[in-house]
């Protein structure tokens, strides 16, 4: 009698045992798993960042973009073309006449 007494009272605590061991897993699981609500944080601050990131690169391309319509055949003056192309790189062309002025110096 005393095993049996013994034996009902473990099997008593087994299920409710089991049923608190299974919540803890699932509340663990809700809070660190790959879908929880730590990683769910994680997802929203990165989607922020790349937000930002997305109107940046935004932005940029607005800026190429208005560049590369100054480039357009019906936009573009080929003089002044030519004539930022010389600046930017330092060269001319071998028919040009060049004037070289020095540097002025203070005072004069």
């Amino acid at each position: 009698m005393r095993r049996r007494r013994i034996h009902s009272r473990s099997a008593g605590l087994v299920i409710p045992f089991v049923g608190v061991l299974m919540c803890a897993y699932f509340v663990w699981h809700g809070l660190h798993g790959a879908n929880g609500y730590l990683a769910r944080e994680r997802l929203e601050v990165q989607a922020a960042e790349l937000q930002a990131e997305l109107a940046d690169v935004q932005e940029e391309r607005r800026r190429l973009e208005r560049q590369v319509a100054l480039l357009r055949p019906e936009s573009l003056d080929p003089d002044m073309l030519e004539e930022r192309a010389r600046a930017i790189l330092n060269l001319a062309d071998p028919h040009d006449v060049v004037i070289m002025r020095g540097r002025e110096q203070p005072g004069d």
